[in-house]
C-alpha cells in the first residue's frame, strides 16, 4: 500500500513490522533527504490516522516518539512542525547512532557480509538519500 497523497513523506506499509516503527522511520528519512524542511508544518494526528487507517492512538504515539526524537516541535494552537536541525557538534550527533550502528553490525555479521561490503551498501543508501561522500 503506497502513502502519500496527503501526508507529506512516502510510505509503502509492510506486513510485520510495526505500523508506528515504519511511519518514524519515513519521517525521518523524509526529513534527511529533504523532502521536510525545517519549520514546515507536519499532519495532525486525526490526519495521520485517517490517511493511514490506523487507530489514533497509534497516530499520537508517532507524534509523540518524533518529538521525543526532536525531529518535531509540537506548540499549542499551531500544532507540529519540522524541528530545526539539533544543535552539538558532530561527534555528539554521531554517538546517537550507537544503538542503531551496533544493529546494523549484528545482523551483517549474521548475514556473513564482510566490512567492504557494509561499507559500499552504507555508501550507496547515502547517496540514494543526496548526501555528499565528504559531510
Amino acid at each position: 500500500m503506497q502513502i502519500g497523497q496527503v501526508l507529506p513523506f512516502a510510505l509503502r506499509l509492510r506486513p510485520g513490522s510495526p505500523v508506528a516503527e515504519q511511519v518514524v522511520f519515513a519521517v525521518k528519512r523524509a526529513v534527511v533527504s529533504g523532502q521536510l524542511q525545517p519549520g514546515q508544518a507536519f499532519p495532525s494526528v486525526r490526519t495521520i490516522s485517517q490517511e493511514l487507517g490506523i487507530n489514533p492512538n497509534t497516530a499520537h504515539k508517532i507524534v509523540a516518539a518524533l518529538v521525543q526524537e526532536g525531529i518535531l516541535v509540537t506548540t499549542p494552537a499551531v500544532g507540529s512542525v519540522v524541528a530545526e536541525r539539533s544543535g552539538g557538534d558532530r561527534s555528539e550527533r554521531a554517538a546517537l547512532l550507537g544503538g542503531e550502528m551496533e544493529r546494523l553490525v549484528v545482523e551483517a555479521r549474521q548475514l556473513g557480509l564482510t566490512l567492504d561490503e557494509v561499507t559500499a551498501a552504507l555508501a550507496k543508501h547515502w547517496r540514494k538519500l543526496g548526501g555528499s561522500s565528504n559531510l
